[in-house]
């Protein structure tokens, strides 16, 4: 973990509600996909933890959705202002496990991790494929991101307005593949989690106090012992979960 006082090179809205932000600064210390930063903003008593999105080591790429006055205030911001930013947070994802044909599976918020899981299964030479799951059409970003690193990618939206009709689960029911990476809100996960053919890794989105393991307040219960989302997480391995 290194804090450190990184500056905006880009925000702007990319779909409803839905901000991308570039960040310039000192990425040295992330290591892995699924990984995120922890966002000081002023008047607000805690950090926002974003995840990373994309990165090289000289700064990152987050895609945050605006739900509370914290991520409001972000997207008021404007190039050239400075953000205190501790970073390499978290576990991140483990891409030695993929095997040659992984899926990644993201929705809404958690889309943007996994185009970072992606672009590093792609670059490994891994055949990857992505199954995005939106509520709307208003709501889809990055596609055409993913479409450039991944030989299949799957939309769907809860209201039919864009791709398949349905859940990440209806477009996964029918695809092959050797192992899965997946985000996004809970009740996906579990559904992820029941249907899926493979083992896997799932990255929780969980209230975070500290965000680095001091405070003890995202906690959770897994087969292997009580485990801290945003020290020990917020990536768990399919075998080790509890519902």
């Amino acid at each position: 973990m290194k804090q450190g006082i990184w500056t905006i090179r880009d925000n702007r809205q990319i779909a409803r509600d839905v901000f991308l932000m570039r960040l310039e600064g000192d990425a040295t210390d992330i290591t892995r996909p699924g990984q995120f930063i922890n966002i000081k903003l002023d008047g607000m008593f805690l950090r926002r933890p974003i995840s990373v999105c994309d990165w090289n080591s000289d700064g990152v790429t987050v895609i945050y959705k605006v739900v509370g006055k914290g991520t409001e205030q972000m997207s008021r911001m404007s190039a050239g202002e400075d953000l205190d930013v501790l970073s390499g947070l978290g576990n991140g994802f483990d891409i030695s496990a993929a095997g040659d044909a992984p899926v990644v599976i993201g929705g809404g918020v958690g889309v943007p991790p996994m185009y970072g899981v992606a672009k590093k299964l792609a670059e490994s030479g891994r055949c990857v494929s992505a199954v995005l799951g939106f509520n709307t059409a208003a709501d889809v970003f990055f596609v055409d991101e993913f479409k450039k690193i991944c030989h299949d990618v799957r939309i769907t939206t809860a209201d039919g307005s864009l791709g398949q009709r349905g859940f990440v689960t209806d477009a996964l029911a029918d695809m092959q593949y050797s192992y899965l990476y997946t985000c996004g809100p809970e009740p996906m996960l579990k559904a992820v989690w029941d249907r899926s053919t493979s083992g896997g890794q799932y990255s929780f989105e969980e209230r975070m106090g500290c965000g680095f393991g001091a405070c003890m307040g995202c906690s959770c219960k897994t087969k292997y012992g009580n485990k801290r989302i945003c020290k020990d997480g917020p990536v768990l391995v399919r075998e080790e979960i509890i519902w």
